[in-house]
């Protein structure tokens, strides 16, 4: 057995669902970078235009890299709510599937790691780094690279036997690895992924505005969310699966065995008003170990906010945003002021 395939066997018996190898040039990736960068559609993700071009030259990035490891971990809970459902119930909170369980960074980084470690004790020493959407990393660009998938219409990976819900993760080596074969794209004519986005933030194929983005907005965005894609959110509070959810080759997704991938909290179908009331120690606590803790319950609160401002009329609704009114944060309190005009009410 070669040595790329005892990697990817290795790689299997530490719960990877898929590997492959691809080589480090991104020149074509660095063009259509640089144009989406020059267009502002970034956003305040100021990270990525620091490390502009740098980010599609894997040697620049760490020096001696040959070849780059690509890594594939499904996420999708069996046990969670139908996503499609959560979205039509506008009371519920609809939580993206990827972050119902254990913050993904550590999970995959932790996998990796022992990549390294098993390829290192067989092997012999070698020069690596492990990435988990941590840097800058075209991730999509390389695994596309690699043959894991295709870039699809809404800038995410596909796969023919997984769709897109699963995580990806690499592992650049200092070692001369043969590279497995890219795949061809079988999106063909299909955009649904464009015509369900709810903020059209999918703004042609291939092509997305971060700065419209649910996802973007409800986790990337420090500030004020613009009122006038409040409306368009719904009950969106942390990411949105729209583009997943409808993509035909989902039907392929496969669930995950990782406990850590396991949904907690309830909130693959927990009601917005409920999560209202979650105070800054609750919050923090409940979310010890995920990857929503990240966005601060600031944050979070100006989330649901919004979504309860979307959200049928009600005296619960009313009195959870009454309860906010007098939040520490100017921001809160401008959200919850908004929702409560929704609703015919006062802000006062």
């Amino acid at each position: 057995m070669d040595v790329e395939e005892r990697i990817k066997r290795w790689g299997r018996e530490l719960g990877f669902d898929a590997l492959a190898v691809a080589g480090i040039d991104l020149a074509e990736d660095e063009a259509r970078l640089m144009e989406w960068l020059g267009r502002g559609w970034h956003g305040e993700m100021e990270y990525m235009e620091r490390h502009g071009a740098r980010r599609a030259r894997p040697a620049e990035l760490v020096p001696g890299t040959l070849s780059v490891i690509t890594a594939r971990l499904n996420y999708s809970a069996a046990e969670a709510r139908d996503a499609t459902e959560v979205l039509e119930d506008p009371e519920r909170a609809f939580v993206a599937r990827y972050a119902m369980g254990r913050d993904y960074h550590k999970v995959l980084r932790s996998k990796l790691q022992a990549l390294a470690d098993r390829m290192t004790a067989e092997l012999g020493a070698f020069h690596y780094r492990v990435f988990t959407d941590s840097a800058p990393v075209m991730e999509v660009s390389l695994a596309a690279k690699s043959g894991l998938g295709w870039r699809g219409k809404h800038t995410l990976l596909l796969s023919r036997d997984a769709g897109s819900m699963f995580f990806l993760g690499e592992l650049f080596v200092s070692l001369d690895l043969a590279c497995d074969e890219a795949t061809s794209a079988h999106c063909g004519t299909c955009e649904r992924c464009i015509e369900v986005c709810p903020t059209r933030a999918i703004v042609g194929p291939y092509q997305l505005d971060a700065r419209r983005c649910v996802s973007y907005l409800t986790i990337e965005h420090k500030g004020a969310i613009p009122e006038e894609l409040r409306p368009l959110m719904g009950n969106r509070i942390y990411g949105c699966d729209d583009c997943q959810v409808v993509c035909p080759w989902n039907k392929y997704a496969q669930a995950s065995n990782d406990p850590d991938f396991a949904v907690r909290n309830g909130l693959d179908d927990a009601s917005l008003v409920e999560l209202f009331a979650w105070t800054e120690e609750e919050f923090n606590r409940r979310f010890e170990g995920s990857a929503i803790r990240r966005i601060g319950h600031e944050r979070w609160l100006r989330n649901i906010a919004v979504a309860l401002g979307n959200a049928p009329p009600s005296p619960q609704i009313v009195a959870a945003l009454r309860s906010r009114q007098s939040h520490p944060s100017p921001m809160v309190r401008e959200h919850v002021g908004w929702a409560l005009s929704r609703h015919g009410m006062s802000p006062a």
